[in-house]
């Protein structure tokens, strides 16, 4: 397998970061980390071996980034705006900086990008994907949460006005912009979560984001797994080949 690592210092960011490429060709993926991950942890938990023959057999090719939670959604010492001000430059990091780069990789300056994640990085995986449905060509999502009022980022509702464009079930309802809706429908949506131990949060926002689809005549594979099917890498992998083996065998 081909395999590159990449750093430089983000203008955006202001700090070094650090991503890595798996295959020579393909659909080309961002992968975001789970939360505070970094750019190698799907290599290190075993995503990339369960994945091999589609990077192998020149099906996809992953970008893996870097994250920042730690500096935006997990920086309880700061205020929701001040965490969502740092979200925003992350934001501009992927869009301006990551996604230039992955154009001149796959020698295509117009090609969309898949965007994918399991657990935050599946939140960071539909968020980027829905506010930017021009650069994204849908998203691959697994166990994700998809609101930030939720204990686990120490937010509450009060505080939805200040990270509002960034909690997905709270923006997407009232987003009916004709430019946004068409690319959703021209684009390839597929959220899944399991039913078993660590995923009612999850399993509760995907069914929020499944009704809010169906509400604006946006196809979505939304897929329930299990009882049995818990928050955790061996059911990732095994998903992670069910919807690629249906996108790309």
């Amino acid at each position: 397998m081909h395999i590159e690592e990449h750093r430089w210092h983000s203008d955006r960011l202001n700090q070094e970061m650090t991503l890595k490429v798996y295959g020579n060709m393909g659909q080309p993926l961002i992968v975001f980390p789970c939360s505070r991950g970094r750019y190698f942890d799907y290599e290190g938990m075993g995503m990339i071996e369960a994945i091999a023959p589609f990077i192998d057999n020149c099906k996809i090719k992953l970008f893996c980034v870097d994250s920042i939670d730690e500096q935006s959604w997990y920086n309880f010492g700061v205020m929701p705006g001040e965490r969502n001000s740092r979200h925003e430059q992350y934001d501009q990091y992927i869009t301006a900086e990551v996604v230039p780069f992955i154009r001149r990789h796959c020698n295509d300056e117009e090609i969309r990008i898949m965007a994918n994640g399991c657990s935050m990085g599946a939140y960071h995986a539909v968020n980027f994907f829905l506010r930017h449905p021009d650069v994204f060509a849908g998203t691959i999502a697994l166990s994700g949460l998809y609101r930030l009022d939720r204990h686990e980022f120490g937010l509450g509702a009060e505080d939805i006005p200040a990270v509002y464009f960034n909690s997905p079930v709270s923006y997407l309802p009232g987003l009916n912009d004709p430019w946004f809706l068409e690319r959703y429908r021209d684009s390839t949506i597929i959220i899944c979560t399991g039913q078993g131990a660590w995923e009612d949060e999850a399993l509760e926002d995907t069914r929020a984001l499944d009704h809010v689809f169906r509400s604006k005549s946006i196809d979505a594979w939304i897929d329930y797994w299990g009882y049995d099917v818990n928050h955790d890498w061996p059911w990732w992998y095994r998903q992670m080949n069910h919807f690629l083996g249906r996108l790309y065998s």
